[in-house]
């Protein structure tokens, strides 16, 4: 790897430029109000860019990507490349450190399976923010009042029976004491015809 595509050498590459920029941006100002030193800032600056532009125009654009192995064809300008979810993108190819363009679709898809899902909880998520919970109140009120009445009602049910289990075993007393009653009613009728 050459000195040209090293960290270094970038980070020197954008803090020259940024240098110049500054010695140009200076020199102007002078330039403007006419300080003597203008001139010299400026012409300094200028040169300055001038030459790491040249520069830059030799050594050429980094390629840092490897976008083609996840598209192939995408090297070739009029290629037609199919997005990641049409299906096969031709035969895997090695790329950078033994990658292969199949893993990166793999894990790519199930990515967007994911993605997928997670969008779709967020619309619910959305959907349950625009609910109008304005008259959950009213309604909760009316609930509370059902079963405040309901439980009355059941109270009063509870009473009845009490009172129904009174009222059977009162009749069934009743009973007796009639059945007792004839009984001595029929006897007093034997005795008085006999």
């Amino acid at each position: 790897m050459s000195f040209v595509h090293t960290k270094s050498f970038k980070y020197l590459k954008n803090l020259l430029i940024g240098l110049g920029a500054s010695v140009v941006m200076i020199g102007a100002l002078g330039k403007l109000n006419n300080y003597s030193w203008g001139g010299l800032a400026i012409t300094a600056g200028l040169a300055t860019e001038a030459f790491l532009f040249f520069f830059l125009g030799i050594i050429g654009p980094d390629k840092d990507y490897f976008w083609e192995k996840l598209y192939p064809g995408l090297d070739n300008v009029g290629s037609n490349i199919a997005p990641l979810t049409a299906g096969d993108l031709g035969k895997p190819t090695a790329g950078p450190r033994g990658l292969d363009a199949n893993v990166v679709e793999n894990n790519l898809s199930s990515m967007l399976e994911e993605l997928q899902a997670m969008s779709k909880s967020l619309g619910s998520l959305k959907a349950l923010q625009e609910v109008d919970f304005s008259e959950t109140g009213d309604q909760l009120k009316s609930m509370h009042n059902f079963y405040t009445r309901m439980n009355d009602a059941m109270a009063t049910l509870n009473e009845t029976v009490e009172d129904t289990k009174m009222y059977k075993e009162h009749m069934t007393a009743l009973n007796k004491n009639l059945t007792s009653l004839n009984a001595v009613y029929g006897n007093v009728l034997s005795a008085y015809r006999g």
